[in-house]
């Protein structure tokens, strides 16, 4: 009667400015059958520290976070600024 935990991961891109999007499950097992889980989400915007996200969330800002999006985000966050 062991009890395991383990964790997954699903990434979502949202455009225009490839924000990430994580949810990640907590899964507990009894034995190797699911006996729980619970969800936890977070948002990652272009520019943003990952360093101590999962690595598939770390490979894929480093793969669409360029600095072209990075500045057209940034960009885009100081006009909202200014407009409210």
């Amino acid at each position: 009667m062991a009890f395991t935990e383990r964790q997954e991961y699903k990434l979502e891109i949202i455009p225009p400015y490839s924000i990430i999007q994580c949810r990640r499950a907590d899964i507990v097992e009894k034995d190797g059958v699911e006996v729980g889980r619970t969800y936890h989400r977070h948002l990652r915007a272009p520019g943003e520290d990952v360093s101590q996200d999962c690595a598939e969330l770390q490979a894929v800002a480093g793969s669409l976070w360029t600095q072209e999006v990075i500045d057209a985000y940034a960009a885009n966050q100081a006009a909202n600024q200014l407009e409210a």
